[in-house]
Formats: C-alpha cells, structure tokens, sequence
C-alpha cells in the first residue's frame, strides 16, 4: 500500500521551495501525494495563489484562516482557526507522514494538530536562526515536534541535534532553492520584460521586505529608510515584491502602492511574480535589496549581490555576496555605492551558494523510502556527549 504523504504550504514562496520535492512524490509509485493550502494561497489580497497550485497538482483541502487583521490579536486567533481545521482534515486524510518547511505561524499550526493526531512529521529547514523574528521561536518548536529533520547545512544539522533530536533522523540535503534555479526554465530578458509590462534600466534591483517583529523600530520607519537611499538612485529601475501577512505587512505594501503610483516611470511592483518569475527576476537585476531568506539562498546562484537590512536573517549562513546592514539611510546608501564598485563587482565572479548542491528532492525521497515510519513516535530526547 502506498504511503500518503502529507505537504501543507501557506504562502508562495514556501510553495516554490516545495515544488519540486510534491513533484518527486507525486511520480513516486510508493507515495501517495495529498496536498493542504491555507494561509495567504486562499487570500484575495495576497493574489489567491492557490489557483497557481491547480495548474500543477490536485489540492485535498483548503484551510481558511481569518486573514483580515495583521495584528497579534489577529493572527494568534488565525492560528486557533488553522488548528481546529487542520485536526478534522487529518482525520478525513489519514496520512502516513506530514511534511512542512519553516516556521511560519501557520505552519505552527498545522504541526500541533498533527502531533495530537499522532501522525509523524517531517520538517524542512530546521535548525536556522532568525534573531530579529518571533519565527525563530516557532521554527524550534516546530522542530520538537517533529520526527524527521532535513536541514540546509550541516551547521543547521548540528543546531536541530543540539535541540535533543536523534542524529539518525536528521539529514542534511542542502536548502530547497536552490533546485528551482537547476530545474526550472527560467526566461529570457526580453520575455521576463513582457512578463511583467516593464523595461529593465541600466541597473536594476528587487526588492522584497517583511516587517520584523522583534526590532524596536517600525516596520513603518525602516522601509521608508530603504525607500528614502533608493531615491538617490540614478539610472535605476525597481521591482517590488510585496510584504507577506505577518504583523505590519500591510503597512508595507501601503507604502509599495504609493511609491510605485509617484515613481511609476522606474519602479513596478507585485503582490506575486511566482517561482519564474521571481528566479528570473534575479538573473536580470544587480542585486536582492531587503530582508527575504531569498536574498541568501537564491540570490548567491547568480553571482549578484545582496543587501541584507536589519536582523530579520540575523545568524544564518550567508554567502561573501551578502552585505549586512543596518536599516539607516546612510548605511543602505553606502552599500548601494558597494555594489556597484568595481572590486566588488570583481569579487562576485568567485561565489559560491552554501546552500547545496540543488539536489535535496531527490536526497530527502530516497531517505523517506529507507525510513521505517511505524515506530517512529516513540522519541526521546537526544542528549549530546561529546561532539556531535
């Protein structure tokens, strides 16, 4: 009998990491793919990206969540809306393995139905550190509790193990990303401009920017520094993609609206570009500008920079092609100059991606079809002796 693994994926980018592993599963003859949206797919706002899942796989259930507020009050009653749904949908499904990536809150609560419902879970790029975020938080409880770990490098693999999970179920296969960049057909310049209705400059950047809900300043105060060293730009075009649904997102995309409505002769922006798109996007562009994980994992790929804001990815492994900064006028302005100079132009030539080798479908399938799920509740906490 076949195995009924389970993918829940909330948001467009998490869907596109995703892809190419549902399509392993789906052409595996010892798996059974079931698929769960929720979240921004099932939002008119956030472009209703779950019809964009349609064009490529069935869909088994959709979640509604009460995404109307961006507030903590707001989302925390989404994630008891999720849980309740989510418990009765597992019931009607009956899978043998849950498989989630990363730690968004509603992902938090797809994985605390499933542990109550006693059915294993697997859980994609634990282990990684987001000091800025409330997501570091839940991406470690997502990762106790879960049976299977597959990491994106072995620092991360060593931190889920320093968390008391079991070696022997911990693996690491490289970050998801980078398998979309290899797979995918990515378009040509012009048909990447005819896709978005916008003529690419002299220089171009993509922006993407989530607000972060640790930092003391405003999700309000530190776009508007980046917005401000952007006017400075000369012989620039801007792609925007915007905010996700976390605590103050829409106050970014207000401010998105309004730059690109005054500035519409340089800049463009999308609630989604989607997965070609978007690996498109950064073919074309000079750099990755905000606070995106995309920044990190993807962007290396192409040999461009990246100008990483504030602390949203604060700890992660991060490529020679990422610039740290904090979110003052001065210091974007500064590395925009960075960028842009000779040396440093020189120096992306020789990055490489820390990420993988972009084939971590293929490595985590072959590991599923070795692993013995029947026994695999009975977890104990790992202590380390020595080095792990």
């Amino acid at each position: 009998m076949k195995k009924k693994i389970c993918i829940v994926t909330g948001t467009r980018a998490e869907y596109g990491l995703l892809f190419w592993l549902m399509k392993e599963i789906e052409l595996d003859s010892y798996f059974e793919l079931q698929i769960i949206v929720t979240g921004m797919h099932l939002s008119t706002e956030f472009g209703l990206t779950y019809k964009d899942i349609e064009k490529d796989f069935h869909i088994n259930k959709k979640i509604e969540m009460l995404l109307s507020s961006d507030t903590s009050i707001g989302i925390s009653k989404s994630m008891g809306l999720a849980q309740i749904s989510f418990s009765e949908a597992y019931e009607e499904l009956n899978p043998d393995l849950l498989i989630v990536l990363g730690d968004r809150y509603e992902i938090f609560s797809a994985v605390s139905a499933a542990m109550i419902s006693r059915i294993p879970i697997c859980h994609l790029h634990g282990g990684e550190a987001t000091e800025g975020l409330i997501d570091e938080s839940i991406r470690h409880s997502i990762t106790k509790m879960s049976h299977i770990h597959f990491t994106a490098a072995n620092e991360y693999r060593n931190r889920v193990i320093q968390l008391g999970e079991n070696p022997k179920f911990v693996f690491n296969v490289g970050g998801m990303g980078i398998e979309n960049i290899k797979r995918l057909k990515l378009l040509n310049k012009d048909e990447f401009e005819e896709s978005i209705n916008f003529k690419l400059n002299k220089k171009n950047i993509l922006v993407t920017f989530h607000p972060v809900t640790l930092e003391a300043s405003s999700a309000k105060d530190q776009f508007q520094s980046l917005l401000d060293a952007i006017d400075k730009l000369v012989n620039t075009n801007i792609i925007f993609t915007k905010a996700n649904s976390d605590t103050d997102g829409r106050i970014i995309n207000d401010m998105i609206d309004k730059y690109v409505s005054e500035n519409n002769n340089k800049s463009v922006c999308f609630q989604s570009l989607g997965q070609i798109r978007y690996l498109s996007a950064l073919k074309y562009v000079d750099a990755m500008v905000g606070n995106s994980s995309s920044g990190l994992i993807e962007a290396p790929s192409f040999k461009i920079a990246t100008i990483d804001i504030g602390d949203r990815q604060k700890g992660r492994i991060k490529a020679q092609s990422v610039l740290d900064i904090s979110n003052s006028i001065d210091d974007i302005s500064e590395a925009f100059n960075t960028i842009y100079s000779d040396k440093f132009k020189l120096s992306l030539i020789n990055v490489t991606n820390p990420y993988g080798d972009g084939c971590a479908s293929k490595k985590i399938i072959e590991i599923l079809r070795n692993t013995n799920l029947s026994n695999i509740l009975k977890k104990t906490f790992y202590d380390i002796k020595g080095n792990i």
